[in-house]
């Protein structure tokens, strides 16, 4: 190969490579833009970048401002060169993030205080559309929930208890818990293609603070319940329910594709910051933040030279972030659906 070759070659590269680099903003993106309240990381990623998921890539952490991985109201987020690359990071921290309120902490030989800022980060996605499903939903094991400890009845042999009420349940358990939540059996959740059983979707009832044990029966209390508990409900030790809210978008680790198994309120249409069921979980690659692609099969069309039908290629139809994940299935929410969007759509991961 002669060196003018190699040498045009190189140019090549480095000109895709150049090309690749700036295709990751925007055109248009703006120099700078102040944080609004009710913004959402994906609404300002996607104010920079076509692609949501490339947002770990383009943010710049800087080291010089406190938190930078947190974006509060009043900030300024805009284009900076890091590298001789353009990045997007926070180039002014705004009085909300700076504001501080104080709060009285623990009294042991004098009065402390805590230092937060006067506002929240913002979040990732509308935590109001996904509060329900982080708080009220558990996927379990079929077999692990049919073992666990049951209501038997209320005080009074009630069958309906609400919170303030006290019942009783039983089951064997390796060591008591102080507190349980109850659970009632939902819908189970099957892979489409393979039939195999990934997931038990369990709604929480409400919460039960254990007062006394008798052998395999205990009695507790209810605190707060979501609707009465009834006999026959299950209890399950409780969870760290602090699931992270300050993800961010990003790609799977490899690849991935499924099929959207259900969408919440039990319809088969899908929009827009609706929650569905996925069929791919942790052992998939799948965690919180993951951002999926969903494509529409494509249509049939009759072609009339071969006098045969045939199926167009899939379109991509859409994308939505992964909140939370089990080890067999997840939940995600619909952020975008440029087309109508359907149970038994396929998606994928977003190429590498």
């Amino acid at each position: 190969m002669s060196k003018t070759i190699k040498r045009l070659l190189i140019a090549g590269l480095m000109c895709l490579s150049t090309t690749a680099i700036a295709l990751d903003l925007k055109t248009d993106a703006p120099q700078r833009y102040t944080v609004q309240k009710g913004d959402t990381l994906w609404d300002i990623s996607e104010r920079f970048t076509d692609e949501a998921w490339q947002w770990p890539e383009i943010w710049y952490l800087n080291p010089q401002i406190e938190n930078p991985h947190l974006i509060y109201p009043g900030d300024e987020i805009g284009l900076i060169t890091v590298g001789g690359q353009q990045r997007v990071g926070v180039t002014q921290r705004g009085d909300t993030s700076r504001t501080v309120k104080l709060s009285p902490g623990d009294v042991k030989l004098m009065a402390t205080a805590r230092v937060e800022p006067i506002e929240s980060a913002i979040p990732a996605i509308p935590m109001d559309a996904i509060r329900g499903f982080l708080r009220n939903h558990r996927v379990v094991d079929p077999a692990e929930l049919a073992a666990a400890p049951h209501v038997i009845s209320g005080v009074d042999e009630h069958l309906l208890m609400g919170a303030g009420s006290a019942i009783y349940a039983r089951g064997k358990v390796d060591q008591v818990a102080s507190a349980y939540s109850i659970f009632r059996k939902g819908q189970v959740y099957k892979d489409p293609e393979t039939d195999e059983i990934l997931g038990l979707e369990a709604t929480d009832i409400g919460l039960g603070r254990v007062t006394k044990t008798e052998g395999d029966i205990m009695t507790l209390m209810l605190e707060k319940t979501n609707q009465q508990v009834a006999v026959g409900d299950r209890l399950l030790e409780t969870e760290d329910r602090s699931l992270a809210s300050s993800f961010i978008p990003k790609a799977p680790a490899q690849e991935v594709i499924g099929t959207i198994l259900a969408v919440s309120g039990g319809v088969s249409q899908v929009g827009q910051y609706d929650v569905v069921v996925l069929n791919r979980g942790k052992r998939d690659g799948l965690e919180q933040g993951s951002v999926l692609l969903i494509e529409k099969a494509g249509v049939m069309v009759y072609d009339r030279e071969a006098k045969e039908k045939v199926r167009l290629p899939r379109e991509e139809a859409g994308s939505m972030m992964v909140f939370r994940v089990f080890d067999k299935m997840s939940y995600a929410l619909i952020m975008r659906a440029v087309r109508p969007l359907r149970v038994g759509d396929m998606f994928n991961s977003p190429k590498q």
